[in-house]
């Protein structure tokens, strides 16, 4: 990217605009005096992952509840005063108001930890939840939960991040099955965020030297529960136009940009924690894209122990950080030209490190006798850090063979200092209310600390009546059906039928049908195409009389990967002579919203990734949670949560050689849902339940939800990894 022609942004954006600086995000109205806790409660994202705290939202006004994409923000901004009037005189609706605002408090004033230790959470995306569109992924979602179930638990944390203007891009499928991109700008919007000022009323501050001339962020503040989440943001009127755009989108520009982010987070958010006055003793580094704060960390080292040099500081760094990796090849790392990234430093920077450039370059070299090798954020973070994770027990074992080579001195992969914390999912945020009144009926308030028990939880959830864990799963397929019916009825469809829109969207798939979601990123190891790869039986399946299949499909595919929008495009107009149009649909602009309806609703989550380059796996785990059962490679997560009777699965560990392994899994996926997954769910007994796929529900739900929930997940990293010595 040069400073002449910023490519970042795919509108046009001056300094005219009187949005451009925005300074707040108050609402821009009186609330009637009933209803002025809805605005404080608006400001904490606890309401998010509290039925009782979404619903007092949708209920203030359904349509506008969507219209709005689930932003009470935005909702109290827009929605008419009639409307808030009549609910301000409402008295059942304002008790659930006044109720709700006193268990928010109650929340809040729960004792936080005082105690050691104090964690500084740093990553480049947070998925709290899709009003705050600051997420692409996986990584977002997760980091999202980790920050939930650390406040549910009172854990000391404070996390840093960056607030992209734009975001991450919103889909659309045109008439022809073709992904287009669009991007929002998020200032239109209104958002639970605060700018953080210091105690004059003055925005705080931080300054990183970028290009040659010093960018100015200011940070905003979401509140989530009782965890601080601050947001740097470039977007300020003394940085020139291409530095303001440094935070403007997610993953987006050249490598330069993304250095300079990452700069901005790693150095900047090290430098917003001074400016808070915030000392923590760990610093945790979610992914390599904050791998820069330990430069940051040495600098300050050396600027208060003049006589130490760069050595002797990063050992004392050392003891502070850990690190998580996320990806399980190479490639999927950060990795800068030595000429790039030293544009992007400049020789003061490297000075008050005690550096040579060469030194500085090695420090990001796996190989360190390869001077022309490329610096990867991955590589500088394991060496600055006491502590590397995977995020599975597999991807533990992937990553030590895929870092021996930085470890010569080591005889196998075995010996590389790499383990795992698997990741988990936050109940709450994730198991269907519903679902979540059933648990309240049999087990009390505190079935979510229930969790926290793997044999209580056993033993409860064993003992739920089947017609009940039935009938809830039913309203939540048909919840998710006319939201399927609703969210693909377009009036113009073009010439061409495609699944993700049609004009008459009433007949549009049925609640006793095997229902089947598959809903990630559209990339090559993903293998979306693997399904498509023996299509007579696959709409054999589709087209059965006796026992249908139908299928929901939700996912992105990179703006840039022409290949991956083709495959998207194929499965758009499949075979017109079958039933293929209206037993499969595509939720365009998949994200949490979309996400909730699928792991709720659908019977039979699938996932079919090449292994082993699943790292983890989320968004299966939020289905089990609800009762759905996995249909998946024995990859990432399911390796470890899969006993053959809380689920299924697709292939062999050992299979190795792509073509080879594509083709037995592509057989045993077909194989295994003629023979096991659809004669399961149509075996009905005499009162019409099909008692062992409802064996299954339960033993998911018994299984997999203290194993995989996010509370296990932050309790691992508070005794294995925050509280560990070297």
């Amino acid at each position: 990217m040069t400073e002449a022609a910023s490519n970042i942004s795919s509108q046009a954006v001056t300094a005219t605009n009187p949005e451009y600086f925005r300074t707040d995000f108050e609402l821009a109205r009186t609330v009637p005096h009933a209803l002025i806790q809805l605005e404080t409660i608006s400001r904490n994202f606890y309401w998010s992952w509290q039925p009782d705290g979404v619903s007092l939202f949708r209920d203030l006004e359904p349509d506008m509840w969507d219209k709005c994409e689930q932003n009470p923000r935005l909702l109290l901004r827009k929605v008419s005063g009639v409307r808030l009037f009549q609910r301000a005189l409402d008295k059942d609706y304002v008790g659930r108001v006044e109720r709700f605002a006193e268990k928010l408090g109650r929340y809040n004033a729960e004792e936080v930890s005082d105690k050691k230790p104090r964690i500084a959470y740093f990553c480049a995306e947070y998925g709290v939840h899709n009003s705050l569109p600051n997420y692409s992924g996986g990584l977002g979602i997760l980091a999202g939960d980790h920050l939930k179930s650390a406040s549910d638990l009172g854990i000391n944390l404070t996390a840093i991040g960056l607030l992209y203007r734009f975001g991450y891009f919103r889909q659309r499928i045109s008439h022809d099955g073709w992904q287009q991109e669009a991007y929002n700008d998020i200032f239109d919007s209104e958002l639970a965020l605060t700018l953080v000022k210091d105690n004059g009323g003055a925005p705080v501050t931080i300054s990183v030297h970028i290009r040659g001339r010093e960018v100015v962020a200011q940070a905003w503040l979401a509140e989530v529960g009782r965890i601080k989440l601050y947001l740097l943001d470039t977007n300020r009127p003394e940085n020139t136009e291409v530095d303001r755009l440094i935070t403007g989108h997610l993953y987006g520009g050249d490598t330069e940009t993304r250095i300079v982010q990452e700069k901005v987070l790693g150095i900047g958010g090290v430098r917003l924690l001074r400016k808070l006055g915030i000392d923590p003793d760990v610093y945790h580094l979610n992914e390599g894209h904050a791998a820069f704060s330990t430069l940051e960390l040495a600098r300050e080292h050396l600027q208060t122990f003049a006589d130490d040099d760069f050595e002797v500081a990063a050992r004392e760094v050392k003891k502070k950080c850990v690190f998580t990796t996320h990806t399980p090849v190479a490639a999927g790392n950060d990795m800068f030209a030595p000429e790039e990234l030293i544009e992007c430093f400049s020789k003061e920077f490297l000075d008050s490190l005690k550096l040579t450039e060469n030194e500085f370059l090695t420090l990001g070299r796996a190989d360190i006798s390869d001077d022309k090798a490329y610096f990867g954020m991955t590589p500088l973070a394991i060496k600055m850090c006491r502590s590397s994770n995977g995020v599975s027990e597999k991807h533990g074992e992937v990553s030590r063979e895929l870092w021996l080579n930085m470890f010569p001195d080591l005889a196998d992969a075995g010996a590389v200092p790499i383990t795992s914390v698997t990741n988990g999912v936050h109940p709450s945020t994730w198991i269907a209310p519903s679902i979540q009144e059933l648990y309240q009926k049999h087990f009390g308030e505190g079935w979510c600390e229930m969790t926290r028990d793997p044999s209580r939880w056993a033993d409860g959830a064993f003992s739920l009546l089947d017609s009940d864990i039935w009938q809830t799963h039913q309203g939540l397929k048909a919840l998710l059906i006319a939201f399927i019916r609703e969210r693909t009825r377009a009036k113009d469809t073009g010439e061409t039928d495609t699944i993700n829109e049609h004009t008459d969207t009433r007949g549009l798939f049925v609640p006793d049908v095997l229902t089947i979601g598959f809903a990630r990123r559209v990339a090559a190891y993903k293998r979306w195409d693997l399904i498509f790869s023996d299509l007579p039986r696959l709409l054999k399946m589709v087209d059965s009389h006796e026992r249908p299949v139908q299928f929901i499909f939700a996912g992105k595919a990179h703006p840039q990967d022409k290949a991956a929008k083709a495959t998207l495009q194929k499965l758009m107009s499949i075979n017109h002579d079958s039933n293929w149009q209206h037993r499969a649909v595509f939720i365009e602009d998949y994200d949490q919203e979309v996400a909730r309806y699928l792991v709720q609703g659908v019977d039979v989550w699938m996932n079919v990734p090449r292994r082993p380059m699943e790292a983890s796996g989320t968004s299966g785990m939020k289905a089990a949670m609800n009762g759905v059962l996995n249909f998946s490679v024995l990859d990432g997560w399911w390796i470890e949560g899969y006993n053959h009777e809380n689920g299924f699965a697709i292939g062999d560990v050992d299979v190795e050689g792509e073509a080879e392994m594509d083709k037995r899994d592509a057989e045993s996926l077909f194989s295994t849902l003629e023979n096991e997954v659809i004669p399961t769910y149509y075996d009905r007994g005499e009162d019409g339940l099909p008692a062992d796929w409802i064996a299954r529900m339960k033993n998911a739900i018994a299984t997999l939800t203290p194993q995989f929930s996010s509370d296990r997940m932050v309790n691992d990293y508070l005794s294995r990894i925050y509280e560990s010595e070297e």
